[in-house]
């Protein structure tokens, strides 16, 4: 397997509306730091599904209000 590019937090602030939230998502779990310097695939089936969930929920929350959004814009 080839190596992944860090991301650092400046990069995070260019990416789509949807990366973004995955990223604060990771941050207010705590797990952000490992993310930035280990990757993805260092988090657990258990912290995944729950950065998936909260995602979820946010989501549909931001539809209930009236702004849709599907992670397209910046």
């Amino acid at each position: 397997m080839g190596k992944e590019k860090k991301i650092s937090r400046e990069d995070i602030a260019k990416m789509s509306r949807e990366e973004q939230m995955k990223y604060e998502i990771a941050q207010e779990l705590g797990l952000l730091d490992q993310v930035l310097e280990e990757g993805w695939k260092t988090l657990s089936a258990k912290e995944t599904g729950r950065i998936g969930g909260i995602m979820n929920r946010r989501r549909k929350q931001k539809e209930k209000e009236g702004g849709v959004s599907h992670g397209k814009e910046q």
